[in-house]
């Protein structure tokens, strides 16, 4: 086997930055009752696309592949449950 490619940074479309872009602003003004600007909203966004997203990824990937596992090791017993007496 060679040697495993990592994968590319997350990113995110257009239409979804702009969606978030509005979470952002209305979290800092419901929250902190503070108005931010574009600017900010897109440093506060490119900080959770560098920094935060890939820990969070890594661990959906760890949830998912501990789910997979429950389920393969049901299906070892549910497996041997369907065998007849002889």
């Amino acid at each position: 086997m060679g040697k495993r490619q990592s994968l590319p940074q997350i990113r995110l479309s257009d239409l979804q930055k702009e969606k978030l872009n509005d979470e952002i602003k209305a979290f800092y003004l419901d929250v902190r009752g503070e108005e931010i600007g574009m600017i900010e909203q897109m440093q506060i966004l490119e900080l959770f696309e560098q920094k935060m997203a890939p820990v969070i990824y890594n661990k959906a990937l760890d949830d998912a592949k501990r789910w997979f596992s429950q389920m393969t090791d049901n299906l070892d017993s549910d497996y041997y449950a369907l065998y007849k007496e002889e």
